[in-house]
């Protein structure tokens, strides 16, 4: 997949997250039931030991990702003050094939299978070029705290 920097959207737009919690860089598709993001492994992640990206990284790369997608209706006004809690309720079925390393750009992809108000049910995988690194059906909630 070739990345066109001009087609980019910030994830700060879509997720809570902040640094050094921040697993994906950015949305390179969106749409109501899809998203495709990209995240380029740096050394100083949190989740890097011995040069590679650990299991744990991979999974929130995931879970931010997918969040992206129920995110996007929180945050369609960047001005305003959105907050939001999101947390992983089950994942189903989750396999690792390999993990990336240091400098690799990783690019996740993820689909809905179904959704109930706030709670979904989104099917997801990772590469590293044609190299697939983790795939996994996940159950997300997300919902926007009063303040």
């Amino acid at each position: 997949m070739e990345i066109k920097e001009d087609h980019l959207i910030n994830i700060h737009n879509f997720l809570p997250h902040r640094e050094p919690m921040l697993m994906a860089d950015y949305i390179l598709e969106l749409t109501k039931e899809k998203v495709v993001t990209s995240f380029e492994i740096k050394e100083d992640n949190i989740f890097v030991h011995n040069n590679e990206l650990a299991e744990a990284g991979l999974i929130e790369n995931l879970a931010q990702t997918c969040s992206s997608i129920l995110g996007q209706s929180f945050f369609e006004n960047p001005e305003a003050d959105t907050k939001v809690i999101g947390f992983i309720t089950n994942i189903k079925k989750i396999e690792v094939f390999a993990l990336p390393k240091t400098g690799d750009k990783i690019i996740s992809k993820a689909s809905l299978i179904s959704q109930y108000e706030n709670i979904c049910n989104i099917f997801c995988e990772t590469f590293n070029n044609d190299e697939l690194l983790i795939r996994a059906e996940i159950n997300l909630f997300i919902q926007e705290v009063k303040s």
